[in-house]
């Protein structure tokens, strides 16, 4: 568990650094309606050069098929969206959440591509 918290903390001071495609705050959000599933609130985002790392409230359960990045497109920069398609109904709560991560490729974005998000942030139970 303490690792997780270290490495989360790593990641952040990397992007904090300048890792080429750091997510950036957004005023004007991406409309949700019509996409599949719940959005789905998030601990934190962190973005490398080509890969996105999100990390997730989880009963236990939560694996990266349960949930699904859908991009936008908003001028230059690609918006991630990240909906949650099924349910986490296990009992047993990880309080850090789970990390899931997808490849720039996957997403369908080039490397070094600007990103942000169009979750809401939630922090972890503590």
């Amino acid at each position: 568990m303490q690792g997780a918290v270290i490495g989360r903390g790593i990641l952040a001071l990397a992007c904090i650094a300048g890792l080429s495609a750091c997510a950036t705050p957004r005023v004007d959000t991406v409309s949700t309606a019509g996409m599949p599933g719940e959005l789905e609130s998030i601990h934190a985002a962190a973005f490398t050069k080509d890969q996105a790392v999100f990390w997730v409230t989880s009963n236990g359960c939560t694996e990266k098929k349960d949930l699904t990045p859908i991009v936008s497109i908003r001028g230059a920069d690609a918006v991630i969206t990240l909906r949650r398609l099924e349910q986490d109904r296990c009992d047993h709560p990880m309080r850090d959440g789970v990390q899931l991560k997808w490849t720039f490729e996957e997403l369908g974005l080039p490397p070094g591509s600007p990103v942000s998000v169009n979750n809401p942030y939630q922090m972890p139970q503590t």
